[in-house]
């Protein structure tokens, strides 16, 4: 657990005590397909960022969903919104190149790698037509595993994160029986296992060892986003960037601590789907 009072972070970093207590499983098979789902272009580095890495490095194809433009996240009331969106669609990429270890790979970049959906920054519902998409992406990409934000994490404020999670949950529904969606002319699929970050009741941890490093350069592609969200001053040194890293290193080992390791990521794992 946490310590009481812990620092707040946005987008993942610790906030109060995880409610731990109850049985915890420890780690899932390698799945063969991932898809995370995150409601912002840095939200999945944050909630299975170490997982991800892991499963990529064991042979998983991990795939990226992320639902708005990023457009609200900078604190500059100047900023161009079309460079912002453009940078931050970008470093997703970056990120996630860095997660499944292609960077540097002449292979080039693997197009079904990031998907987005484009909508408004901080005006994401959950609704009929982001619950279709997301069961398109299910339904086409076949994941054996899904992640997403818990939408029941209490006195959770982001309301993006909110509608992300009850978006996923209600997409798993229309993706696994066939009489949802029918127009997509896509045959219904259910995935194995629903992972769920920031869990409000952790029942699963994923262990993170070597990956930390691998979760900590990938949040460090996000570049517009080291003010705002990391606290790394524009044009400053190392410093803050071993103040932020540190904190992450204190979350995973809080999360792992919940399973008795020594690193990881908690999770609310569903799998009766």
């Amino acid at each position: 657990m946490t310590e009481p009072g812990a620092t707040d972070g946005a987008s993942g970093l610790p906030v109060g005590d995880l409610l731990g207590g109850g049985p915890v499983s420890v780690d899932l098979a390698v799945p063969s397909r991932a898809l995370a789902v995150g409601a912002h272009p840095d939200d999945i580095e944050f909630g299975c960022g170490a997982t991800l890495a892991r499963w990529a490095a064991g042979g998983c194809r991990v795939h990226h969903l992320v639902l708005t433009d990023g457009s609200k996240g900078t604190w500059d009331p100047t900023a161009d919104l079309g460079d912002l969106v453009a940078a931050r669609e970008a470093e997703c990429r970056a990120a996630a190149a860095v997660l499944d270890g292609s960077v540097g790979s002449t292979s080039g970049d693997r197009p079904d790698r990031v998907r987005f959906l484009g909508r408004v920054d901080g005006e994401l519902t959950d609704d009929a037509d982001g619950r279709r998409e997301v069961a398109r992406a299910i339904r086409t990409l076949r994941p054996e595993v899904v992640l997403g934000h818990d939408p029941w994490r209490r006195y959770r404020l982001h309301p993006d994160h909110r509608a992300a999670g009850f978006l996923v949950v209600g997409a798993l529904v229309a993706a696994r029986d066939p009489h949802f969606f029918a127009e997509l002319d896509l045959g219904p699929y259910r995935p194995e296992h629903l992972l769920l970050w920031e869990p409000d009741l952790p029942n699963h941890v994923e262990s993170a060892g070597w990956t930390a490093d691998v979760k900590i350069e990938a949040l460090l592609a996000h570049a517009s986003q080291h003010e705002s969200t990391m606290g790394i001053a524009t044009g400053d040194g190392a410093a803050e960037r071993d103040r932020f890293a540190e904190r992450v290193r204190r979350q995973l080992a809080a999360h792992g601590a919940l399973a008795g390791l020594p690193a990881g990521e908690a999770f609310h794992r569903i799998s009766e789907l």
